[in-house]
């Protein structure tokens, strides 16, 4: 059961590889920048573009493990289910599958969908390509 909870804890943890976090230490200092990666033994983290509470603002941080007390993920998750969900209106017949572990999307079982984009060529990933380039503008005009 212990294996299966760290598994858990450390896809969790790659799940912020490349998203802006906020680190906070056992000190109270806070960092908010891109996570570029982590150590899985130490749980040290590096930072880019990062800003500290101060206003600092520096290119790389790395900060020990042993002073991590938190990482917030600070920015709104890519909504990979609502996006499924209007790629099924084109494609109504159930050639939509949504994969939520992977974040995977696949049309027609051939395009493939992730928060990234769209992988695949023709005339079906140009029209997938598109839903999605739409549904990423609408989601940012209702963040703000």
């Amino acid at each position: 059961m212990a294996n299966v909870r760290a598994r858990e804890f450390y896809k969790a943890l790659a799940f912020l590889l490349g998203k802006y976090v906020k680190v906070i230490t056992v000190n109270g200092k806070s960092f908010l920048g891109f996570l570029k990666g982590y150590h899985p033994d130490s749980l040290s983290v590096c930072l880019d573009d990062a800003k500290d509470n101060e206003g600092n603002v520096l290119p790389r941080v790395v900060l020990s493990g042993k002073i991590v007390a938190e990482i917030v993920l600070s920015e709104k998750p890519f909504d990979l289910k609502g996006l499924a969900q209007e790629l099924e209106k084109m494609f109504p017949l159930g050639e939509v599958k949504f994969y939520e572990d992977p974040g995977l999307i696949t049309v027609l079982g051939r395009v493939k969908v992730t928060s990234q984009g769209v992988e695949g060529t023709g005339p079906t990933a140009d029209r997938i390509r598109q839903a999605f380039e739409r549904f990423v503008e609408m989601s940012k005009k209702e963040e703000t």
